[in-house]
C-alpha cells in the first residue's frame, strides 16, 4: 500500500459540473481541503461527489462566494471510493480557480524488496 499526497485543480470552462478528480479503481481519497478563489463578482459554486457504484451525482457544498475572496468548501474531511469522482459547478467561469488537497491510498500491494 503507498500513500500519495496530491493538489487536483480546478479552472472552469464552462457552468455545468466539471470533473477534477477520479479516484483510481485500486485506492480511495481523502480530501482535506477544496479551496476556491475568486477574484472579482459574485459566484455560487457547488461541489458534488459522483458516486460511481450508484451512478448518482451528490451535492455535498453550496456556497456564494463574493470576491475578491478564498474559500474552503469542505467543513471536515471527504472519503471517495474506487471510482468515484469530485466535480465543481459553478454560476460563471471567469475570475475563479481552485485546488483540493488529498490523501490517495493505494490499496495495491507492494512488496518490500529490501537489501
Amino acid at each position: 500500500m503507498a500513500n500519495v499526497y496530491k493538489n487536483a485543480f480546478y479552472a472552469p470552462t464552462g457552468t455545468l459540473a466539471e470533473t477534477i478528480y477520479t479516484c483510481p479503481t485500486e485506492a480511495r481519497a481523502i480530501f482535506q481541503t477544496v479551496q476556491i478563489t475568486v477574484t472579482s463578482g459574485t459566484k455560487i459554486v457547488q461541489l458534488y461527489i459522483f458516486d460511481n457504484t450508484t451512478s448518482t451525482q451528490n451535492l455535498i457544498s453550496y456556497q456564494s462566494i463574493a470576491g475578491p475572496a478564498t474559500v474552503n468548501l469542505l467543513k471536515g474531511s471527504v472519503i471517495l471510493e474506487e471510482s468515484d469522482q469530485l466535480r465543481i459547478a459553478t454560476d460563471n467561469s471567469s475570475g475563479i480557480s481552485g485546488t483540493a488537497a488529498l490523501l490517495e491510498v493505494s490499496r495495491v500491494y507492494i512488496p518490500d524488496v529490501g537489501a
